[in-house]
């Protein structure tokens, strides 16, 4: 994670300079959050924008902005390497910030090069002090002076030399990612998702079940969505917030692999009572509420558990349109107050790397690590176990993660179930009906580049 500070060090008794343009001032700005603070683009950039009142072109741009350079930032990181006298982590934080900001609109936007050098310039007096203008507009005319392709094939290894290598820097991703990758995908469809992990992410709605329909959400401006019977589209983006469904919780916005891996859930076949669910790892809620939604319409109830308050806070905002009596535990997971088989059907969701996610979060490609993965393994497995446990014999068990990476999908599943002669992995194909592309199961891995959703991947397991 970069660090450091911004402030005005500009010296006294200079002439006054030039305002930075206000759009790119905003972007950098959000940029310094994420990158010094560890925020989340998306939730810093929409305050930043409705505090700054961007709207219309000026909010797309300053989108592009941020998720641009914070997508690309690994990769800009190589070329500018090539252009400073000095490693880059010798530079000031705030300042490699600039130039990755910069360096973005020279390469991948259609902005003026004579304009993007002089308005990254104005931008570095106003925010970092006059004497580092000098080294900026002596940087990003040296990016100017080559094409993105060109600064690839100056920075990578060919794609003959190292395959792998080649596409982490031109497609954006570190290595390990890729090499994860790679072990689940041919060679072509490897660069399609990397393509496609590159391509912002949709806006997607749910309609939730009895208490709005996907015309509502069509006759607000979206779109019908591929798969699921209660997904709709933004097409042109916008603030979901402005649609009357949303505002008030009766839709909510949730990806449609995310709406996908919950009704195979709620769809699989069980004999006997089918009342009483389980959300192991509720928040922030989305899938909670859609649950809670559809066991509603059976005369029954969800319980979500999540052990952190804030968390736990909104996951009772996302249900606060359901009826029922759906309760929310500020619990533990993997440490169970309520009887063995208390449940018909659960779903545990668990923490993971959100590998499966980078449409929609820029900056995490950056954030992770192997050791992540590792770390997290032992408490995915805790939590799978926990789900078993908690439902009852007939009952079904989602596992679920928003990554697909195989230590933190199949394996977890495996390591889990051979520990155990009471539960047994199932075909959960034939829940995701008019899904194309879903591979030799019994698991089911979803890819951007494939269904158009996040990687979201889902096993069913059933309690004997």
């Amino acid at each position: 994670m970069r660090t450091g500070s911004v402030s005005d060090r500009t010296p006294r008794n200079r002439e006054p300079q030039k305002a930075p343009d206000k759009v790119r001032q905003v972007a950098f700005r959000v940029i310094r959050q994420v990158t010094s603070e560890g925020g989340y683009a998306n939730l810093v950039l929409n305050k930043a924008m409705r505090d700054s009142r961007l709207a219309g072109r000026d909010a797309a741009f300053c989108t592009e902005l941020v998720h641009g350079t914070l997508r690309w930032q690994g990769t800009y990181d190589a070329f500018l390497a090539r252009c400073v006298d000095r490693p880059l982590n010798e530079l000031d934080p705030e300042l490699l910030d600039i130039l990755t900001l910069g360096t973005h609109q020279l390469l991948r936007m259609r902005v003026d090069s004579y304009a993007a050098v002089n308005e990254m310039v104005t931008l570095t007096r106003a925010e970092i002090g006059h004497k580092r203008s000098g080294l900026v507009n002596a940087v990003l005319r040296k990016i100017s002076q080559r094409t993105f392709d060109q600064w690839i094939d100056t920075v990578a290894p060919s794609i003959e030399e190292n395959r792998l290598l080649h596409l982490a820097v031109a497609k954006a991703h570190p290595t390990w990612e890729v090499e994860a990758f790679a072990q689940l995908l041919g060679d072509d469809e490897l660069e399609d998702l990397l393509d496609a992990d590159n391509e912002p992410a949709r806006v997607t709605l749910v309609a939730r079940p009895g208490l709005a329909t996907v015309d509502e959400l069509i006759e607000a401006g979206a779109s019908r969505a591929k798969f699921s019977p209660y997904a709709a589209v933004l097409q042109s983006g916008g603030d979901p917030g402005r649609i009357a469904a949303v505002a008030t919780g009766r839709a909510g916005v949730q990806d449609e692999g995310s709406q996908l891996v919950a009704l195979a859930l709620a769809n699989a076949p069980i004999e006997g009572s089918d009342t009483e669910w389980l959300d192991l790892c509720a928040g922030p809620g989305g899938k909670s509420a859609l649950l809670a939604a559809l066991v509603e319409k059976r005369d029954g109830a969800l319980t979500a558990v999540e052990p952190l308050e804030h968390r736990a806070e909104l996951v009772r905002s996302n249900l606060r349109a359901i009826p029922g009596e759906h309760k929310v535990l500020v619990e533990d997971g993997t440490k169970p107050t309520w009887p063995e088989g208390s449940f018909d059907r659960v779903l545990a969701d668990v923490p993971c790397s959100g590998l499966g996610a980078l449409r929609r979060r820029p900056e995490a490609r950056w954030r992770r690590t192997p050791e992540d993965i590792e770390e997290l393994r032992p408490l995915q497995e805790d939590l799978l176990d926990s789900a078993i446990t908690s439902v009852r014999p007939g009952g079904v068990v989602a596992y679920v993660t928003c990554s697909p990476h195989p230590d933190e999908t199949r394996a977890v599943v495996d390591a889990v179930l051979a520990k155990r002669d009471d539960a047994t992995l199932e075909d959960a194909r034939e829940l995701f009906p008019d899904v194309p592309e879903l591979g030799d199961g019994p698991d089911v891995q979803l890819w951007p580049h494939r269904q158009g959703t996040d990687a979201m991947y889902l096993a069913l397991i059933r309690r004997s």
